[in-house]
C-alpha cells in the first residue's frame, strides 16, 4: 500500500511540473517603468509690516516680527540654505536710531519634511547676517518661525514714529 502512495504522490507532481504556465519562459516580456519627481524652488514669505509698538526713552521695545516660512521644494539628496537679515537705521525724520540698536531673534523654529534648521540671534545691522540655517535636508521640506526684533531706544531719542526695513532673503 506505502508503494502505491508512492507512485501516485509521484505521477501527481509530474503533472504539475509539466502544467502549462507554470513555469518562467525565456521569451516571457519585460516592461521598463520610468517616471519623474518633479522639482520647485528655494523660496521665503514673511510679513510686509510689523509693528514693535511703542517704550520711552532708555528702554528696549519688542515685539513678534509675525510667521516667517522658508520652503524648499528643490527635492534635493542633500538639501541646506541660510536665511540672512540686515535692517536700515530707523529714522523720523532728522531723527535716527542706528540699526545696530536692534536685535533679531528667531526663537523656536517648526520644520516639516526632513531638515535640521537652527536659529542664532543677532544683532541687526546694515549687512546681512545669518539668523537661520537650514542643512541635512532631504526632499521638500519648509520651517517656519516668528522672531521677535527688539530695539534699544537711546535716552537721547526725540519722540514719534520711527521706521526702518527689514530685509530677509534665502539662499
Amino acid at each position: 500500500m506505502l508503494a502505491r502512495s508512492l507512485s501516485v504522490a509521484a505521477v501527481a507532481a509530474a503533472i504539475v511540473l509539466v502544467q502549462p504556465g507554470l513555469a518562467v519562459a525565456a521569451d516571457d516580456p519585460n516592461t521598463t517603468v520610468t517616471y519623474t519627481v518633479t522639482s520647485g524652488a528655494l523660496s521665503m514669505s514673511a510679513p510686509v509690516s510689523a509693528n514693535l509698538g511703542s517704550g520711552a526713552p532708555g528702554t528696549t521695545i519688542s515685539g513678534a516680527l509675525g510667521t516667517v516660512t522658508v520652503t524648499d521644494d528643490r527635492a534635493l539628496l542633500s538639501a541646506s540654505w541660510t536665511v540672512t537679515a540686515s535692517e536700515t537705521d530707523f529714522t523720523n525724520g532728522a531723527s535716527t536710531i542706528p540699526a545696530t540698536d536692534a536685535g533679531y531673534d528667531p526663537g523656536s523654529i517648526t520644520t516639516t519634511g526632513t531638515i535640521t534648521a537652527t536659529g542664532t540671534p543677532v544683532t541687526l545691522s546694515g549687512t546681512a547676517t545669518p539668523v537661520v540655517t537650514g542643512s541635512a535636508g532631504v526632499g521638500d521640506n519648509t520651517a517656519t518661525w516668528n522672531p521677535t526684533v527688539s530695539v534699544s531706544v537711546p535716552p537721547s531719542a526725540v519722540g514719534g514714529n520711527y521706521t526702518g526695513t527689514l530685509t530677509q532673503s534665502v539662499a
